[in-house]
């Protein structure tokens, strides 16, 4: 049997959009993001605000309530948090980039495959919370602000952005219906957001309650992911030392001027085909290191020249 012959290219890629599916980590990220904001509204409001989602928000600026989180390293884990906290006084908040998620991150995740989609998601928020941290300081410092300043940051609309971008490149032609009710290619839908937040970014619009920073980070990044063909699991810091510390069977995949391989052999070659592609239907292709690819196509060529 051939490498493409086994079920894992046989059977169809799983969209996995019921809220019954464990495996989702986008429904696993709208559950979390949902529990908090149930949460939050419960909660008493203190200095002015709910204390669940500016616990969780960053903090910038000189006259901030809550500690500045940039200048404290002990609060950079808030540069994940925010993204998972949203509004409490405004539901359109959660709800919008919730729907954003399910409609296009769960292409997403199937396409990537769950672990790169979190690395992916997760890097978003982070690199796009720091960027914004950053340009609230710069914008202080230039005197763009009078006196004490201060701004928090909460929600997952940057990494949504990137989202929605990832999916108008991965799918330039698919319909989307833009505000629900008009018909347009998603790439439309891709450069009209890109557009509105770099309007936003320059002053052309008077929103400052949006982090257009932030959504622009997600959509660069989403950009560079797709046009620099990035495998994020590939910089994994750890990943080479739980690859020897794994113990495997040693493999050789003979070339054609060699001998045949013995049954235990073939027997080694084929666990460890089956063991990759099983990693390709649960993670991706995106999930594979250079050195599971040489060895797939090394495989295939010996698996089709025995079929001869």
């Amino acid at each position: 049997m051939g490498i493409y012959d086994r079920d894992y290219y046989r059977r169809e890629r799983e969209y996995r959009l019921s809220l019954g599916t464990p495996r989702s980590a986008v429904v696993t990220i709208i559950i979390i993001c949902v529990i908090i904001y149930v949460i939050d509204a419960f909660m008493p409001a203190t200095r002015g605000a709910r204390w669940l989602s500016d616990a969780l928000s960053v903090h910038v600026g000189t006259g901030v309530k809550w500690p500045d989180t940039l200048s404290r390293p002990w609060l950079w884990w808030q540069f994940v948090t925010y993204g998972f906290a949203h509004s409490p006084e405004n539901l359109g908040h959660l709800v919008f980039n919730m729907l954003g998620l399910w409609f296009f991150a769960s292409e997403i995740e199937s396409l990537y495959g769950r672990k790169e989609f979190l690395r992916l998601y997760l890097l978003m928020i982070v690199l796009g919370g720091v960027l914004w941290a950053i340009s609230v300081y710069l914008s202080g410092w230039l005197g763009r602000h009078e006196g004490a300043f201060s701004s928090s940051l909460y929600g997952a609309s940057g990494a949504v952005v990137g989202m929605i971008v990832l999916f108008a490149l991965n799918f330039p032609k698919r319909t989307v219906f833009l505000m629900f009710l008009f018909p347009v290619p998603a790439w439309v839908l891709g450069v009209l957001i890109v557009a509105g937040d770099l309007l936003g970014a320059t002053g052309w619009t008077r929103d400052t309650n949006v982090a257009y920073v932030v959504h622009l980070t997600g959509a660069g990044l989403a950009a560079l992911y797709y046009f620099r063909r990035w495998n994020l699991g590939q910089f994994d810091p750890l990943g080479w030392l739980r690859s020897r510390l794994r113990r495997r069977p040693r493999l050789r995949v003979h070339r054609a001027d060699t001998p045949e391989p013995s049954h235990e052999e073939v027997d080694a070659l084929s666990a460890e085909v089956d063991r990759i592609l099983e990693k390709i239907y649960r993670e991706g292709e995106a999930s594979l290191t250079r050195k599971e690819r040489r060895f797939l196509e090394q495989a295939s060529r010996l698996f089709q020249r025995r079929r001869r």
